[in-house]
Protein backbone atom coordinates (compact mmCIF):
# COMPACT_ATOMS: atom_id res chain seq x y z
CA UNK A 1 0.00 0.00 0.00
CA UNK A 2 2.44 2.10 0.59
CA UNK A 3 4.47 1.51 -2.58
CA UNK A 4 1.32 2.27 -4.45
CA UNK A 5 0.64 5.84 -2.60
CA UNK A 6 5.08 6.30 -3.32
CA UNK A 7 4.37 5.53 -6.95
CA UNK A 8 0.82 7.68 -7.26
CA UNK A 9 2.86 11.14 -5.84
CA UNK A 10 5.83 10.35 -8.46
CA UNK A 11 2.94 10.12 -11.30
CA UNK A 12 1.68 13.21 -9.65
CA UNK A 13 5.04 15.07 -9.70
CA UNK A 14 5.89 13.86 -13.06
CA UNK A 15 2.62 15.13 -14.28
CA UNK A 16 2.91 18.54 -12.83
CA UNK A 17 6.38 18.56 -14.33
CA UNK A 18 4.91 20.74 -18.08
CA UNK A 19 6.50 22.72 -20.15
CA UNK A 20 4.31 26.28 -19.56
CA UNK A 21 1.83 27.22 -22.11
CA UNK A 22 2.89 31.20 -21.87
CA UNK A 23 5.68 33.03 -20.33
CA UNK A 24 5.98 37.02 -19.71
CA UNK A 25 8.89 39.19 -18.53
CA UNK A 26 8.09 42.21 -16.86
CA UNK A 27 10.43 45.11 -15.42
CA UNK A 28 10.40 46.65 -12.43
CA UNK A 29 8.92 50.79 -12.90
CA UNK A 30 9.15 53.89 -10.79
CA UNK A 31 6.52 55.80 -10.94
CA UNK A 32 5.67 59.82 -10.51
CA UNK A 33 9.36 61.11 -10.41
CA UNK A 34 8.92 63.86 -8.15
CA UNK A 35 6.32 66.40 -9.88
CA UNK A 36 4.79 63.97 -12.89
CA UNK A 37 2.43 62.88 -10.00
CA UNK A 38 0.16 59.88 -11.83
CA UNK A 39 1.66 60.91 -15.19
CA UNK A 40 5.11 60.07 -15.91
CA UNK A 41 7.02 56.39 -15.41
CA UNK A 42 10.20 54.74 -16.35
CA UNK A 43 10.91 51.36 -16.57
CA UNK A 44 13.77 49.77 -14.45
CA UNK A 45 16.14 46.46 -15.12
CA UNK A 46 14.55 44.52 -12.71
CA UNK A 47 12.53 41.95 -13.87
CA UNK A 48 9.45 39.47 -12.40
CA UNK A 49 8.72 36.14 -14.92
CA UNK A 50 5.44 34.49 -15.03
CA UNK A 51 4.59 31.35 -16.33
CA UNK A 52 1.10 29.53 -17.28
CA UNK A 53 1.21 26.15 -17.46
CA UNK A 54 -1.79 23.45 -18.13
CA UNK A 55 -1.70 20.60 -15.91
CA UNK A 56 -4.04 17.73 -16.37
CA UNK A 57 -5.28 16.00 -13.08
CA UNK A 58 -4.56 18.61 -10.92
CA UNK A 59 -7.80 19.02 -8.38
CA UNK A 60 -7.66 22.88 -8.16
CA UNK A 61 -8.61 25.11 -10.93
CA UNK A 62 -5.47 26.55 -10.16
CA UNK A 63 -2.44 26.80 -8.17
CA UNK A 64 0.27 29.10 -8.08
CA UNK A 65 4.33 28.78 -7.24
CA UNK A 66 6.38 31.65 -5.66
CA UNK A 67 10.18 31.74 -5.83
CA UNK A 68 11.80 34.86 -4.54
CA UNK A 69 10.48 38.11 -3.43
CA UNK A 70 7.48 37.55 -0.60
CA UNK A 71 7.47 33.65 -2.11
CA UNK A 72 6.43 32.38 1.79
CA UNK A 73 3.29 35.21 1.82
CA UNK A 74 1.89 35.12 -1.56
CA UNK A 75 -0.98 33.12 -1.43
CA UNK A 76 -0.79 30.34 -3.77
CA UNK A 77 -4.51 29.78 -4.43
CA UNK A 78 -7.20 31.69 -6.67
CA UNK A 79 -6.38 34.94 -3.91
CA UNK A 80 -3.24 35.29 -5.87
CA UNK A 81 -3.64 38.63 -7.32
CA UNK A 82 -2.22 37.09 -10.79
CA UNK A 83 -4.47 34.29 -10.64
CA UNK A 84 -7.58 36.29 -9.17
CA UNK A 85 -7.21 38.73 -12.45
CA UNK A 86 -6.77 36.03 -15.32
CA UNK A 87 -9.97 34.70 -14.14
CA UNK A 88 -12.08 37.20 -13.55
CA UNK A 89 -10.88 38.73 -17.30
CA UNK A 90 -11.49 35.70 -18.57
CA UNK A 91 -14.73 34.98 -17.33
CA UNK A 92 -16.14 37.84 -16.51
CA UNK A 93 -14.86 40.17 -19.62
CA UNK A 94 -14.20 37.68 -22.27
CA UNK A 95 -16.83 35.25 -21.62
CA UNK A 96 -14.68 32.25 -21.67
CA UNK A 97 -13.60 29.73 -19.69
CA UNK A 98 -9.91 27.65 -18.80
CA UNK A 99 -9.28 24.93 -20.52
CA UNK A 100 -8.22 22.74 -17.93
CA UNK A 101 -6.71 23.23 -14.67
CA UNK A 102 -3.60 25.56 -14.46
CA UNK A 103 -1.00 26.48 -12.66
CA UNK A 104 1.13 29.64 -12.47
CA UNK A 105 4.92 30.04 -11.31
CA UNK A 106 5.87 33.46 -10.36
CA UNK A 107 9.72 33.95 -10.68
CA UNK A 108 9.62 37.46 -8.07
CA UNK A 109 12.73 39.73 -8.34
CA UNK A 110 10.65 43.05 -7.80
CA UNK A 111 10.25 43.65 -4.04
CA UNK A 112 6.34 43.74 -2.90
CA UNK A 113 5.32 47.30 -1.93
CA UNK A 114 8.18 48.84 -2.48
CA UNK A 115 7.00 51.71 -4.90
CA UNK A 116 8.69 49.92 -7.60
CA UNK A 117 5.59 48.25 -9.47
CA UNK A 118 5.23 44.95 -8.41
CA UNK A 119 1.61 45.01 -8.33
CA UNK A 120 1.71 45.93 -11.70
CA UNK A 121 3.48 43.37 -12.78
CA UNK A 122 1.14 40.96 -11.71
CA UNK A 123 -2.02 42.55 -13.29
CA UNK A 124 -0.11 42.62 -16.32
CA UNK A 125 0.19 38.71 -16.07
CA UNK A 126 -3.22 37.97 -14.88
CA UNK A 127 -4.55 40.14 -17.87
CA UNK A 128 -1.33 38.40 -20.78
CA UNK A 129 -2.53 34.91 -19.75
CA UNK A 130 -6.34 35.54 -20.01
CA UNK A 131 -5.93 37.08 -23.43
CA UNK A 132 -3.87 33.94 -24.28
CA UNK A 133 -6.18 30.86 -23.06
CA UNK A 134 -9.18 33.14 -25.39
CA UNK A 135 -7.46 32.97 -28.33
CA UNK A 136 -7.69 30.25 -31.31
CA UNK A 137 -4.08 31.01 -32.11
CA UNK A 138 -0.74 32.16 -30.49
CA UNK A 139 2.09 32.75 -32.94
CA UNK A 140 5.35 34.30 -31.80
CA UNK A 141 4.69 36.66 -34.51
CA UNK A 142 0.98 37.72 -32.87
CA UNK A 143 2.19 38.13 -29.16
CA UNK A 144 3.13 41.28 -29.38
CA UNK A 145 -0.90 41.93 -30.08
CA UNK A 146 -1.17 40.68 -26.29
CA UNK A 147 -0.08 43.74 -24.80
CA UNK A 148 -1.69 46.46 -27.22
CA UNK A 149 -4.94 44.27 -25.98
CA UNK A 150 -4.24 44.50 -22.13
CA UNK A 151 -2.80 47.81 -22.11
CA UNK A 152 -6.13 50.33 -21.14
CA UNK A 153 -7.35 47.51 -19.05
CA UNK A 154 -4.34 47.16 -16.80
CA UNK A 155 -4.82 51.22 -16.52
CA UNK A 156 -8.39 50.77 -15.52
CA UNK A 157 -7.93 47.67 -12.96
CA UNK A 158 -4.24 48.95 -11.66
CA UNK A 159 -5.45 52.86 -11.35
CA UNK A 160 -1.98 53.86 -11.92
CA UNK A 161 -1.10 54.38 -16.05
CA UNK A 162 2.68 55.84 -15.19
CA UNK A 163 3.66 52.08 -13.62
CA UNK A 164 1.62 49.46 -16.26
CA UNK A 165 2.41 51.40 -19.07
CA UNK A 166 6.26 51.86 -18.87
CA UNK A 167 5.92 47.94 -17.31
CA UNK A 168 4.30 47.18 -20.88
CA UNK A 169 6.09 49.36 -23.06
CA UNK A 170 9.82 49.89 -21.55
CA UNK A 171 11.43 53.44 -21.47
CA UNK A 172 10.36 56.77 -20.13
CA UNK A 173 6.69 57.04 -20.66
CA UNK A 174 3.72 60.27 -20.09
CA UNK A 175 0.13 59.15 -19.44
CA UNK A 176 -2.78 61.35 -19.54
CA UNK A 177 -6.43 60.99 -20.79
CA UNK A 178 -7.22 62.90 -24.10
CA UNK A 179 -10.39 65.37 -23.84
CA UNK A 180 -12.17 62.66 -24.78
CA UNK A 181 -11.12 59.86 -21.74
CA UNK A 182 -9.04 58.22 -24.09
CA UNK A 183 -5.94 56.81 -22.79
CA UNK A 184 -2.75 58.88 -24.06
CA UNK A 185 0.66 57.87 -23.75
CA UNK A 186 3.82 59.02 -25.31
CA UNK A 187 7.27 57.90 -24.97
CA UNK A 188 9.76 59.76 -24.26
CA UNK A 189 14.13 58.83 -25.80
CA UNK A 190 15.65 58.41 -22.44
CA UNK A 191 19.39 58.04 -22.53
CA UNK A 192 20.17 55.03 -20.31
CA UNK A 193 20.21 56.16 -16.83
CA UNK A 194 21.90 54.25 -13.29
CA UNK A 195 19.87 54.95 -10.28
CA UNK A 196 19.61 53.84 -6.58
CA UNK A 197 16.50 52.64 -5.66
CA UNK A 198 16.40 51.78 -1.54
CA UNK A 199 13.50 50.03 -0.17
CA UNK A 200 12.73 50.41 3.63
CA UNK A 201 10.89 47.30 5.21
CA UNK A 202 7.51 50.10 6.38
CA UNK A 203 3.88 48.76 5.16
CA UNK A 204 2.81 52.06 3.30
CA UNK A 205 -0.20 50.60 1.10
CA UNK A 206 -1.19 52.80 -2.14
CA UNK A 207 -4.04 53.34 -0.16
CA UNK A 208 -2.79 54.90 2.98
CA UNK A 209 -0.32 56.65 0.56
CA UNK A 210 -3.07 58.26 -1.39
CA UNK A 211 -4.80 58.81 2.10
CA UNK A 212 -2.65 61.05 3.04
CA UNK A 213 -2.66 63.41 0.52
CA UNK A 214 -4.99 66.94 0.62
CA UNK A 215 -8.42 67.43 -1.20
CA UNK A 216 -7.15 70.08 -3.37
CA UNK A 217 -4.41 71.92 -4.30
CA UNK A 218 -3.68 75.82 -4.41
CA UNK A 219 -3.51 77.47 -7.69
CA UNK A 220 0.45 78.22 -7.49
CA UNK A 221 1.46 74.70 -5.76
CA UNK A 222 -0.17 73.28 -8.99
CA UNK A 223 1.77 75.64 -11.79
CA UNK A 224 4.84 74.84 -9.60
CA UNK A 225 4.28 71.32 -10.47
CA UNK A 226 3.47 71.48 -14.18
CA UNK A 227 6.53 73.66 -14.58
CA UNK A 228 8.71 71.10 -13.10
CA UNK A 229 7.12 68.29 -14.22
CA UNK A 230 8.45 69.81 -17.63
CA UNK A 231 11.68 70.63 -16.80
CA UNK A 232 12.07 66.89 -15.27
CA UNK A 233 11.23 65.51 -18.91
CA UNK A 234 14.01 67.62 -20.50
CA UNK A 235 16.27 66.64 -18.13
CA UNK A 236 15.93 63.07 -18.49
CA UNK A 237 15.63 63.20 -22.52
CA UNK A 238 19.11 64.92 -22.46
CA UNK A 239 20.55 63.31 -19.29
CA UNK A 240 20.99 66.37 -17.93
CA UNK A 241 21.63 65.68 -13.96
CA UNK A 242 21.88 69.15 -12.88
CA UNK A 243 18.92 70.32 -14.69
CA UNK A 244 17.23 67.07 -13.11
CA UNK A 245 18.47 68.23 -9.78
CA UNK A 246 16.51 71.41 -9.99
CA UNK A 247 13.17 70.15 -11.36
CA UNK A 248 13.23 66.81 -9.36
CA UNK A 249 10.98 68.49 -6.83
CA UNK A 250 7.64 68.08 -6.19
CA UNK A 251 4.09 70.32 -4.22
CA UNK A 252 1.50 67.29 -4.76
CA UNK A 253 1.99 64.55 -2.73
CA UNK A 254 5.51 64.07 -1.65
CA UNK A 255 5.31 67.04 1.08
CA UNK A 256 2.78 64.71 2.45
CA UNK A 257 3.93 61.02 1.92
CA UNK A 258 7.98 61.83 3.08
CA UNK A 259 7.08 62.22 6.25
CA UNK A 260 5.29 59.53 6.86
CA UNK A 261 7.73 57.48 6.17
CA UNK A 262 10.44 56.62 9.01
CA UNK A 263 13.77 57.89 7.99
CA UNK A 264 12.85 58.93 4.58
CA UNK A 265 13.49 62.53 4.56
CA UNK A 266 16.70 62.19 6.22
CA UNK A 267 17.46 59.01 3.51
CA UNK A 268 17.18 61.87 0.50
CA UNK A 269 19.26 64.26 2.13
CA UNK A 270 21.94 61.24 2.72
CA UNK A 271 21.87 60.36 -1.21
CA UNK A 272 22.05 63.97 -2.09
CA UNK A 273 25.33 63.96 0.21
CA UNK A 274 27.11 61.43 -0.62
CA UNK A 275 27.18 62.21 -4.53
CA UNK A 276 23.44 61.54 -5.89
CA UNK A 277 22.35 64.86 -8.37
CA UNK A 278 18.78 63.86 -7.25
CA UNK A 279 16.05 62.07 -4.73
CA UNK A 280 12.43 61.36 -5.14
CA UNK A 281 9.77 58.88 -3.69
CA UNK A 282 9.53 55.55 -6.24
CA UNK A 283 5.84 55.94 -6.69
CA UNK A 284 4.19 56.46 -3.83
CA UNK A 285 6.99 54.91 -1.23
CA UNK A 286 8.20 53.52 0.82
CA UNK A 287 11.60 53.37 -1.49
CA UNK A 288 13.41 56.32 -2.22
CA UNK A 289 14.56 56.61 -6.50
CA UNK A 290 18.35 58.57 -6.50
CA UNK A 291 19.97 59.39 -9.62
CA UNK A 292 23.44 59.12 -9.79
CA UNK A 293 26.25 59.82 -11.78
CA UNK A 294 28.54 58.18 -9.77
CA UNK A 295 29.05 56.40 -6.28
CA UNK A 296 26.34 54.33 -6.75
CA UNK A 297 27.21 52.10 -3.76
CA UNK A 298 27.91 54.83 -1.14
CA UNK A 299 24.69 56.36 -2.08
CA UNK A 300 23.18 53.39 -1.39
CA UNK A 301 24.66 52.32 1.71
CA UNK A 302 23.72 56.10 2.76
CA UNK A 303 20.13 55.92 2.20
CA UNK A 304 20.21 52.52 4.17
CA UNK A 305 21.81 53.53 6.87
CA UNK A 306 19.41 55.80 7.88
CA UNK A 307 16.50 54.13 7.67
CA UNK A 308 18.58 51.81 10.12
CA UNK A 309 18.43 55.01 12.50
CA UNK A 310 14.59 55.36 12.41
CA UNK A 311 14.65 51.54 13.83
CA UNK A 312 14.01 49.86 9.81
CA UNK A 313 16.04 47.55 7.86
CA UNK A 314 16.50 48.32 4.23
CA UNK A 315 18.01 46.94 1.32
CA UNK A 316 18.99 49.07 -1.97
CA UNK A 317 19.15 47.98 -5.87
CA UNK A 318 21.62 49.80 -8.20
CA UNK A 319 19.39 49.33 -11.29
CA UNK A 320 19.41 50.69 -15.04
CA UNK A 321 16.93 52.18 -17.38
CA UNK A 322 15.69 49.96 -19.49
CA UNK A 323 13.55 50.30 -22.92
CA UNK A 324 12.35 47.03 -22.63
CA UNK A 325 8.79 46.05 -21.82
CA UNK A 326 6.80 43.47 -21.07
CA UNK A 327 8.50 40.33 -23.07
CA UNK A 328 5.90 37.13 -23.80
CA UNK A 329 7.25 34.03 -25.25
CA UNK A 330 5.54 30.98 -26.34
CA UNK A 331 6.81 27.39 -23.83
CA UNK A 332 10.13 28.14 -22.23
CA UNK A 333 11.23 31.77 -20.61
CA UNK A 334 12.33 34.38 -22.16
Amino acid sequence: MIEKLRLARTVRHVMQKTTPLLSIRIPATSANLGAGFDCIGVALNLWNTFELHLVPGQEAAVTVESHGEAAATLPKDHTNTVARILFEELDEVLGQKAPGPLKIVCRNNVPCGSGLGSSSTAVIAGLVFAQALARRELTPENLDTLKRAVLPRAVEIEGHGDNVVPALTGGLMVITRAANGRLLTHAIPLPRQRVVVCVPDFAFLTSKARAVLPPALPRTDAVYNIGHAVLTIEALRTGDLKLLAKALDDRMHEPYRVPAIPGAIEARQAALDAGAAASCLSGAGPGILAFAGGEHERVGEAMKRCFADAGLQARYWVLDTTDSGAEISLGVPV
